[in-house]
Order: C-alpha cells, then sequence, then structure tokens
C-alpha cells in the first residue's frame, strides 16, 4: 500500500473547454484551492500531493493511471475553473477520468470531489457522478476528518463535517456543514508552491500585451475568500456557508509575493478573488509592502473590480507603484435596466465611461468584462452593450454569454421559466456551460433565443477585435508584436453545436 494520504487532482478540461484556444491563447492556471489545502494537510503531517493533469497536458486516461501509480488512500478532485463561475464546465473532465480510475482500479481507490460546483449540487452530484464521496464546503477540514476514517478502516463517516456520503443501505446521507475559517493567516496559511513545477504555467495572452515571452513567469495568488456581493448570475459563494468576505493579512499576501519573485522569479501574477478592492486598507498595506521593497517596477499584477469600488484614488495610486497593472471590470451591460434585473450595481452609463476613463488616466489597462443574454436583454440592449465596449474601447475585453450557473440565482429563476439548462434532458450536459466549448448552451432572455444569444456574443468578440480603433489603440501602446498576435487569435473561429446541428434553443 502506499504511504500517500491525500492526492489533490485537477482534471483535464482546457481542450473540451476552449476548443483550438487552448492551444495558445488559455492561460495555465495553478491550482490555487489545491496548494492552499495542500499546505493546510501538510501541517497536519498528512502525507499529501498534487497532480495538475492540466499543466502536465495529461488526457483522462494518463490522469488516471497516474492516479492508480500513486495508489492515495484518497483522491481528491478539486474541481475549479479560471474565474469561479467556471467549475461546472469542468466537471465532465472529473467525471471521465474518475470513471477510468474506477475501471482500471476496481473501485479501490476512494474518490472525493469538491469545487462550486458539488457544493452548489452536492446530492444531486453523488447520486449521478462516480465519485463515493461529495465535499459541500471549503474542503479542508471536510478532507482531513475523512482521510482519519478511511486509515482507521471504519466507516464513521457521519462524524466527519461537510460530507455526502451512501451508508450501508446505499441511502444518500449528509453531515453538517464544516466550519468557515475565520482567521486565514493561521487556520489556512497561504499557498504552498513546493508541490508544483512552476514553469509549466502561463499567463493570460493579454496579461503580458507587450511582454509576451514572459507568459511562464505566472503564478495566481488568493488573498481573500468570498463575496458580500449576491450578483443573480454568480454562484462563487456555493461553497460557502453565507455571502461574506474574509482576508489573508497584507504580511501574509507580501511574504507570498516574496516567495514568487525571489524563489521562482514570477512577476506576472494574477488575484483571482472577486473582489480585492473592497478592502482599500489591506489593499494600501499591501502596496506599502511591495513599494518598501522594490518589487513594484518589476511586477505586473492583475486584479479584479466592480465600477463602484474604484473612489479611493489614493489606494489606486499606490496600486500602480505596486506593479498593478490590470484592472477586470465588471461592467455586464449598458443597460442600467438589464444590471438591475440582476441586481447588480446602480451606476449610469457616465460612471462607467467616467471611471474608466479615470482608471486607464491613471496608468492602469482595462480588461473590461461584459454579458449578453442577461433576462431582460433583447438586441437593442445587446447592441447597446456592444457600442459601449467599443467606445471605451479597453485593452481587453471578455464577451460572455449569460449562464444559470448551478449556485446561482438564475438557476432556479431558468427552472422556474422552463427555460432550456445545459443540464436537462436532452441537453449537452455540464459541459454546455463552457463560454467556449462547441456544445455551449447559454441562457435564452424574455425575448431571444439561447441561439440568438451566443451568435451575438460570437459576432461581438470578432467585430471588437476586427475593430480597426482598438488595432491601432494596441500598436500605439503594445508594439506591433502584440497587435499581430491579436490579429492571429481572432483568426481561430470557435465551432458551435448551432451552426453545424438542427437545434432547438
Amino acid at each position: 500500500m502506499s504511504n500517500l494520504d491525500i492526492l489533490l487532482i485537477t482534471p483535464p478540461s482546457r481542450l473540451d473547454v476552449y476548443q483550438t484556444l487552448s492551444n495558445d491563447y488559455a492561460a495555465i492556471e495553478p491550482p490555487v484551492w489545491s496548494m492552499l489545502i495542500a499546505k493546510y494537510l501538510s501541517k497536519l503531517n498528512y502525507n499529501v500531493e498534487i497532480l495538475d493533469a492540466e499543466a502536465e497536458n495529461f488526457t483522462h486516461e494518463q490522469t488516471a493511471e497516474s492516479i492508480a501509480n500513486k495508489n492515495p488512500k484518497l483522491a481528491v478532485f478539486v474541481i475549479y475553473g479560471q474565474q469561479p463561475s467556471a467549475s461546472t464546465q469542468c466537471m465532465p473532465a472529473g467525471t471521465k477520468t474518475c470513471n477510468k480510475l474506477k475501471l482500471i482500479t476496481d473501485g479501490q481507490i476512494k474518490t472525493l470531489v469538491m469545487g462550486t460546483h458539488a457544493s452548489a449540487l452536492p446530492k444531486r452530484t453523488l447520486k449521478e457522478e462516480p465519485y463515493d464521496f461529495v465535499c459541500q464546503g471549503e474542503g479542508p477540514i471536510t478532507i482531513s476528518n475523512l482521510i482519519d476514517v478511511i486509515k482507521k478502516n471504519k466507516k464513521d463517516y457521519d462524524k466527519v463535517p461537510g460530507l455526502w456520503y451512501r451508508d450501508k443501505d446505499n441511502d444518500i446521507k449528509s453531515t453538517i456543514r464544516s466550519e468557515m475559517f475565520d482567521n486565514l493567516d493561521l487556520q489556512l496559511p497561504g499557498q504552498d508552491w513546493n508541490f508544483l513545477d512552476m514553469s509549466k504555467y502561463k499567463a493570460h495572452n493579454w496579461h503580458t500585451f507587450g511582454r509576451l515571452e514572459t507568459r511562464g513567469k505566472y503564478a495566481s495568488l488568493q488573498t481573500s475568500l468570498g463575496c458580500p456581493f449576491k450578483c443573480t448570475f454568480c454562484c462563487i459563494n456555493a461553497p460557502f456557508e453565507r455571502n461574506t468576505i474574509r482576508f489573508w493579512s497584507a504580511k501574509h499576501i507580501f511574504n507570498q509575493i516574496k516567495t514568487l519573485v525571489e524563489d521562482y522569479g514570477i512577476f506576472n501574477i494574477k488575484i483571482p478573488d472577486e473582489m480585492f478592492v473592497l478592502n482599500p486598507k489591506q489593499v494600501t498595506e499591501i502596496c506599502d509592502e511591495i513599494i518598501s521593497s522594490g518589487y513594484g517596477k518589476d511586477l505586473n499584477f492583475w486584479a479584479y473590480a466592480r465600477i463602484d469600488t474604484l473612489d479611493d484614488n489614493v489606494m489606486l495610486e499606490k496600486m500602480i507603484k505596486s506593479g498593478f497593472k490590470w484592472l477586470g471590470l465588471g461592467i455586464e451591460s449598458s443597460n442600467p435596466n438589464v444590471r438591475d434585473g440582476v441586481v447588480k450595481g446602480r451606476f449610469t452609463n457616465y460612471d462607467i465611461e467616467g471611471v474608466v476613463k479615470k482608471v486607464r488616466d491613471m496608468g492602469f489597462n482595462v480588461g473590461a468584462n461584459y454579458i449578453f443574454g442577461l433576462p431582460e436583454d433583447n438586441r437593442d440592449s445587446m447592441n447597446e452593450t456592444l457600442e459601449l465596449a467599443l467606445r471605451i474601447n479597453s485593452e481587453w475585453a471578455n464577451f460572455y454569454s449569460a449562464m444559470a450557473y448551478p449556485g446561482s440565482q438564475l438557476y432556479p429563476l431558468a427552472q422556474k421559466n422552463k427555460w432550456d439548462l445545459p443540464d436537462d434532458k436532452g441537453g449537452p450536459g455540464w459541459i454546455g456551460y463552457s463560454q467556449h466549448s462547441y456544445d455551449t448552451l447559454p441562457l435564452r432572455t424574455n425575448h431571444l433565443k439561447a441561439s440568438e444569444v451566443l451568435e451575438f456574443r460570437d459576432r461581438a468578440f470578432d467585430t471588437y477585435f476586427n475593430d480597426n480603433n482598438y488595432l491601432s489603440m494596441i500598436k500605439n501602446k503594445f508594439g506591433v508584436d502584440t497587435q499581430k498576435h491579436i490579429s492571429k487569435m481572432s483568426e481561430h473561429k470557435l465551432k458551435r453545436k448551432h451552426q453545424f446541428e438542427d437545434v432547438n434553443y
């Protein structure tokens, strides 16, 4: 029997999720949650490893074989994507890998699945997927308690918090939720980079515009957990008990940055927190540490923000001095009625353009996020959003189709309205929640079919990234090589099911 207690697994999803964009344009993200859990478990003296099949470029078969060869007492499938709403689209890869693992090991290795999707639909996940257990919640406490039960060769699963399991009669049971950590510095003491080969990760292409050759010097660093907002389309809080946000201390975060810079030579750093700028005191303290260290001139951070969280100019100026070069701004829709319909900030169009201009004048690059197909969207409102994007002309733009992700408020709304969902009978399944897959099935609106929304989204992407004003701005700001890179990227046309097959949506 192997001495390995726990293997934390990122199954291979990129090809199915991103199609041809997976080769040269999509990022390869370090598995943040696996690193957090691995450090937690190792400090409790468990023997733990991480298997990142994405970074290894493994197939499902190779991943299953690697798990079998390592023969852990517990194989934990950690299903998160590159942003908080991307867990669902990664479920099929975990399912394929787990099925193959069960086949080649005759089910001898116990398996647990965790992530945003599993926490949103724990009973359904255990009922429909091949895993032995489902974790509902953050994970570390559930995993440590479960491995203790397994090592004792007992089946006291009812004593493991946050666990869904089958009893001796094959009935599905669940336990009380695990308590959330309050003191992150003490209870969940950061990411352990030693578990990974950091040379195998690469940044999003736009993150390194002007220095595309540096994409390999990349890491993703979590500075908080959760979000206090309740945007209807978001499922970020599914693993947590409540809508709240908890922070690691500025000193702790700086020490993580120091490790990345000095031990790994990494300077392109993503902050994946949904709301990094929500706590100006914490952000300012982090920036003060970076400025004092002298690292700021070399670092290239990007972080998420909302239009209505960027009033503190002192904080923003310190961010610029600290190497924060990119802000990912959630604009979503130009139309205030559409935004209000999904509990989004009530900022006017003037505020949107004014705030974007302010932060760009200060020196930030902007990656603007837009959503087409929110419940009140029609062709006119989606055109307004595209026109806003073209006027803003930000350095990058993400165009999304609205998705009723499990764990979001849109999911029960869609079910109530009897709108087609990817996981309905006859649908494409969880892969249909991917923004870029062949089987993408977005949410329909009160006025448009799902296929019409997706067609508009894809056309908007082509319009934006082939716009002469945009390409000229890119050339002037980042150089001709970056302009050529974008033009080559826009040649990739995503294949969509509705383009090749008869569909009813």
